[in-house]
């Protein structure tokens, strides 16, 4: 049988046996699945038209060198390599699909015993041409909406960090004035001190969005615990950002565990800096703790604004950033589109799981489940 017929009329079985034989490869980036085997169909579909179209020696040299005109297979391919970007793939991983799609398909093909004739051969030189050929358009435009998110978030690191600094640069410059008044300088204090505390927390997260980019472990330090003075740390912490933000927290009773105290109150400041920066106007940020016997519970609510189920979809997503809407926008901010993403990187240290639901009724609601034993691993 002809390589492009046999993709076309095996499409189902051999999209089927790639997602099998790709998962096989442990990659920790497949997610999407159903728009990943989306991509791989149109794809496929494009190489199988490729084979069939007659080429000069002259056009199959060009292609080999990657200098052929960009056609459906590109397309196809280039919208691939953006969307894994986008799903947080690495690069090694792509380029691991492409095998994986690449083995399948001759795999099966063979499989059906097909002898290796002059004509099967010249359509396996095409297949394999083609996909070369669709990986390098999904690998450059991969790298290429790479490079323009670590513009984006080059840009949001320098504008967010700028008005911090320059409210400490201001008020270090009105506390040399000659003439300052001790109720003056009490009024500037909170602002520097505020200041601070948000630069801390942007330079805190980059650092640890940075540890997990170049693929090391997140450190972690377990002791013994009280899950109660982490809630209350997070909530002193979240207080100094955001000084006109109520913060309520509802809790009874100390909740003893084996936790890392430092990344968890990381972890609760990331999430209540947040619910702050989103709420409804004059409306508390209300942070709850419960247990049982295996688990502590954590909850913080705010009641702004719906955020979009696609919005939820991706907002732990790295360099994720919700859209304010215009009577948040004179709010502090400490969002670097990191702060989640790290949250739920803790979370999952801890052996716990991170989730978020979003109503008109009830506002949005982070929760956070922990084991209160030590993770084992």
């Amino acid at each position: 049988m002809k390589l492009s017929t046999f993709i076309i009329t095996n499409m189902e079985q051999v999209l089927a046996e790639w997602d099998r034989f790709a998962r096989t490869l442990e990659l920790e980036g497949l997610l999407s699945r159903k728009g990943v085997r989306d991509h791989a169909e149109q794809i496929l579909r494009a190489i199988a038209l490729d084979i069939d179209t007659q080429q000069s020696a002259e056009q199959q040299q060009r292609k080999s060198q990657g200098l052929s005109p960009r056609n459906a297979v590109a397309s196809g391919a280039s919208v691939y390599g953006t969307a894994r970007q986008h799903d947080g793939v690495t690069l090694l991983q792509l380029t691991a699909e492409f095998r994986a799609l690449r083995a399948t398909v001759q795999r099966l093909w063979f499989a059906l015993g097909n002898a290796l004739t002059p004509a099967h051969s010249a359509d396996l030189i095409r297949f394999n041409e083609a996909i070369d050929q669709a990986l390098a358009e999904s690998v450059g435009t991969y790298v290429a909406q790479a490079s323009r998110a670590k513009d984006t978030f080059l840009a949001i690191l320098g504008h967010d960090l700028r008005n911090p600094l320059a409210t400490i640069a201001l008020s270090s410059s009105l506390l040399a004035q000659p003439g300052m008044t001790k109720e003056a300088i009490a009024l500037l204090a909170p602002r520097i001190k505020r200041s601070a505390s948000m630069m801390n927390s942007m330079i805190n997260d980059l650092l640890e969005y940075a540890r997990a980019e170049l693929g090391g472990d997140m450190p972690m330090a377990f002791a013994d615990a009280d899950m109660l003075d982490i809630c209350r740390s997070a909530v002193i912490d979240a207080s100094a950002v955001h000084a006109h933000c109520s913060f309520v927290l509802n809790a009874k009773d100390p909740v003893l565990g084996c936790f890392d105290q430092i990344r968890l109150q990381q972890v609760f400041t990331n999430l209540l800096n947040n619910a702050a920066q989103y709420r409804g106007d004059e409306l508390p940020v209300t942070m709850a703790l419960s247990s049982d016997a295996d688990s502590a519970t954590i909850s913080i609510q705010n009641s702004g604004a719906v955020i979009p189920k696609e919005a939820i979809d991706a907002i732990f997503d790295p360099m994720v950033q919700l859209a304010i809407v215009p009577e948040q926008r004179q709010r502090a901010t400490t969002s670097l589109g990191l702060g989640l993403y790290i949250a739920k990187k803790i979370t999952e240290a801890h052996d716990g799981v991170i989730g978020v639901e979003s109503h008109d009724s009830t506002g949005t609601t982070f929760t956070v489940v922990i084991p209160r034993a030590r993770p084992r691993y």
